[in-house]
């Protein structure tokens, strides 16, 4: 597999205390839609498409909850770093 097909992740937490909300998806879905490829947040076994907010919003993410930040593309890394430092941040709440 070339390096630019794999798929690259990290994991982080949900910090601020309304956790995973319509607001917070927005954001999300707003950096994710500067990738090239797929941007995907994934909770246990679910994975929802991070440039979509309804999606994001069916992940029920709550305080506390760890999820995955997903990317097809390395050339995407900024935007996964992007998302990663957003919910770190607890989305500016």
């Amino acid at each position: 597999m070339r390096e630019e097909e794999q798929e690259l992740q990290k994991v982080t937490v949900i910090k601020n205390e309304l956790g995973l909300h319509a607001r917070s998806a927005a954001q999300i879905a707003a950096i994710a839609r500067n990738a090239t490829g797929n941007v995907w947040i994934g909770k246990d076994d679910l994975k929802a498409d991070a440039s979509s907010i309804m999606d994001i919003l069916t992940l029920v993410c709550e305080k506390g909850t760890r999820i995955r930040i997903i990317i097809d593309d390395v050339a995407d890394t900024p935007v996964l770093n992007a998302i990663v430092d957003l919910v770190d941040d607890g989305f500016g709440e």
